[in-house]
């Protein structure tokens, strides 16, 4: 295995610890500004990964690169606004993730500029790690919000839904999820995840150009 694989998926195991446990607590905290108290109760406004951690989701991700921790659990009768809290609490994880892939980006650029064409060892493989950085926490974004259960994509979708489909969702949410986990692993949805997330990852591109102009 080379080097830049072993790179590879040790950030995909770094991203299981520090940063789908940051995706969950953005859930939590949105859910509580909007007047749940759920997640909070149940320990889970929290960085820490071990409340976060979901085995089946966690193998996705470092096989694959998509995966998904445990969902927070919401009450959205709870909010003072059930469709617009319900949506931006589903939002805000995978928000979270464009923002942290934003931040690497930047940080990327400048250790591009700054050393220029003399990129040493280290700045050389610390390239490697915020380049998959990146990539990875974009792709999450993007994966997380395909309108399928377990993920945040189908808690938008259900918000608008009739309640009597919203019951059908939740009724056959475990056999949707088995037969996503089954899709997942064939790699059919790869092309199509990977299309939205260049095209989100040219935005973020578009989005830093401040750094070009101060450093180019």
């Amino acid at each position: 295995m080379s080097a830049e694989k072993i790179l590879q998926y040790g950030v995909r195991v770094l991203i299981i610890f520090m940063i789908l446990p940051v995706h969950e607590f953005a859930h939590a905290f949105a859910a509580k500004k909007f007047g749940d108290r759920t997640a909070e109760s149940m320990g889970r406004l929290t960085l820490n990964p071990i409340s976060h951690i979901d085995i089946f989701g966690a193998i996705c991700l470092v096989l694959t690169g998509f995966g998904w921790a445990k969902p927070v659990p919401v009450n959205p009768n709870r909010f003072k606004n059930y469709k617009l809290g319900s949506v931006i609490t589903a939002l805000a994880g995978p928000l979270s993730n464009v923002i942290v892939g934003y931040i690497g980006f930047v940080i990327l650029k400048i250790i591009v500029y700054t050393a220029g064409m003399g990129l040493s060892d280290t700045l050389y493989y610390i390239k490697i790690i915020l380049s998959y950085f990146i990539i990875i926490n974009l792709s999450l974004a993007v994966f997380n919000l395909l309108p399928i259960p377990p993920l945040d994509g189908s808690r938008i979708l259900t918000t608008f839904l009739p309640l009597k489909y919203q019951w059908k969702i939740q009724e056959y949410q475990m056999y949707i999820s088995i037969v996503f986990i089954v899709i997942i692993f064939s790699g059919i949805l790869d092309t199509p995840l990977n299309f939205l997330m260049n095209l989100l990852y040219k935005c973020i591109d578009f989005l830093t150009l401040w750094v070009d102009l101060i450093f180019g």
